[in-house]
């Protein structure tokens, strides 16, 4: 089973994208980027969002993975989330997605997946 932790746009988040459903239908549907566990369990295992502009992603990041670790629920994947995208294609964040993945992937140990959806 992949256990995924996902982190969204603080911004966008329960903002304009309420409750998140756009990504839960997704991983439901095994659409987008959950295609790729198509023929697995998953489970969303955590949730956090980059902390805000101009982004506190790592530091929230490492507080979930100590929490995850503490309570016996720790996830083997991390995926930025597709509001995260639009906030750097469309907003103007200055999150660079690629350079935080390879930051994440080299402090965590975890596959990080850029986007949940392609709705």
């Amino acid at each position: 089973m992949k256990k995924i932790l996902v982190v969204a746009c603080d911004n966008i988040r329960d903002k304009h994208c309420i409750a998140c459903l756009k990504c839960f239908k997704a991983l439901a549907r095994r659409e987008g980027e959950f295609a790729r566990y198509k023929d697995e369990e998953v489970q969303v295992v955590g949730w956090t969002t980059c902390g805000g502009c101009p982004g506190m992603v790592i530091p929230r990041v490492l507080l979930t993975k100590e929490l995850s670790e503490l309570y016996g629920n720790e996830f083997d994947v991390i995926h930025l989330g597709t509001c995260m995208v639009k906030a750097t294609s469309i907003c103007n964040c200055s999150i660079n997605l690629e350079e935080l993945k390879q930051k994440l992937e080299n402090l965590f140990g975890k596959e990080v997946v850029i986007g949940t959806h392609n709705y």
